[in-house]
């Protein structure tokens, strides 16, 4: 075990990163950030921010001397890197357990090799795959890239062969897979955490609403039959079992009209998802995977009360949204990234609501939303 007064390493330096640190502050730990954004959220609380590329050997170094374990805020870390540090100190989750994530062409294989559905797709790295993917795939279509896409980036909807080769060359040409769209019931997610003993702890199935390719809410018990939600949970442990995985997964799943429960994709880390958890349970995910690096058993994932998360995005912020309005509302919580600057599309926070009951939650979060679009 590994326990407070230790110094723990973060590759990464976002939101998610911010919140680890956090986390890992009020258990009485230290946290060194490795990350090239010198404005950094997560670096800018740390006891030391890491300026440096992902793959520079010199911080890489001291990173692994300093810390007793290390592990990632996201899933694209060079596996060299990764690989490099594993033979410095503990990094949690493996190397291995990362790189399934990192592509979805890897990804999508093993999950079936495990015995689990995805969506019909096809691998594309050529051109000429196309012809063949579109012999047994029915449009509509999606093509997105194997690597590096998230929030909708790296994909488009395809209904052609003519469209999909067209995408195919904007997308660089790079390896690709091609997946057929599903009709959706509910869009669900799975966050669990694993320990280095296998103890696992489940937390209870989030139900997911996307616009524009971003998580845009999560409603959590989510209004789906216990024979779905006992089904996502049995088929997330299969995975992390199937992985030997430690720490915190966030598996995603798509629950079509058909009735069928399909896995989408999976993050190694905690996971947008997941933010409810600092509120509206024992323990936070982040806390968690605090938990997990430092080889102690998980906590307590008791839902406290129903609970919606709402992502706020940088389209908000013109300039500032009129917080006091959010802050009339005592059991609406706040979470602020400390991003300097607000994009279109970018995550600069979340609020989660919670009440007694999932519709007065719901209620109250639709008249926050209203309040915050108005400008000052």
């Amino acid at each position: 075990m590994i326990l407070p007064g230790a110094t723990l390493g973060v590759l990464g330096g976002g939101q998610l990163g911010r919140m680890f640190v956090m986390a890992a502050h009020a258990m009485g730990y230290r946290v060194i950030v490795l990350d090239p954004d010198p404005h950094s959220p997560a670096g800018l609380i740390a006891e030391q921010h890491l300026r440096a590329d992902y793959q520079d050997h010199a911080a890489l170094q001291v990173l692994g001397d300093t810390c007793s374990a290390v592990t990632t805020e996201f899933e694209n870390v060079p596996a060299a890197s990764l690989d490099y540090l594993a033979r410095l100190c503990p990094v949690r989750p493996a190397p291995a357990a990362v790189a399934i994530a990192q592509d979805r062409i890897r990804e999508k294989r093993y999950i079936q090799e495990q015995g689990l559905a995805t969506a019909p797709f096809a691998v594309i790295e050529e051109p000429e795959d196309l012809d063949e993917a579109f012999a047994r795939l029915d449009p509509p279509l999606l093509l997105k890239t194997a690597s590096l896409g998230y929030d909708g980036k790296g994909q488009a909807p395809v209904d052609s062969l003519e469209q999909a080769r067209a995408a195919f060359a904007e997308l660089g040409g790079q390896p690709c897979v091609l997946e057929a769209r599903v009709e959706l019931e509910r869009e669900l997610s799975v966050i669990l955490a694993r320990s280095l003993k296998g103890e696992t702890a489940v937390y209870p199935v989030g139900e997911n609403h996307h616009v524009d390719g971003i998580l845009d809410t999560t409603i959590v018990p989510a209004r789906m039959p216990a024979v779905v939600t006992d089904q996502a949970v049995d088929m997330a442990r299969t995975l992390a079992e199937s992985m030997d995985y430690v720490g915190v997964m966030a598996v995603e799943f798509f629950h079509t009209r058909q009735g069928e429960l399909l896995i989408n994709e999976l993050a190694p880390r905690p996971h947008n998802s997941g933010h409810y958890t600092l509120d509206a349970t024992i323990t936070s995910q982040f806390e968690q995977q605090v938990r997990c690096l430092c080889g102690l058993p998980p906590g307590d994932t008791l839902l406290l009360s129903p609970v919606v998360m709402v992502n706020l995005l940088g389209d908000l912020w013109q300039p500032e949204p009129p917080w006091e309005k959010l802050f009339a509302y005592p059991a609406a919580k706040l979470h602020l990234y400390g991003k300097r600057v607000a994009r279109p599309g970018r995550k600069m926070g979340h609020f989660n609501c919670l009440a007694p009951e999932l519709d007065n939650a719901l209620a109250q979060v639709e008249r926050i939303r209203e309040a915050l679009s108005v400008k000052r």
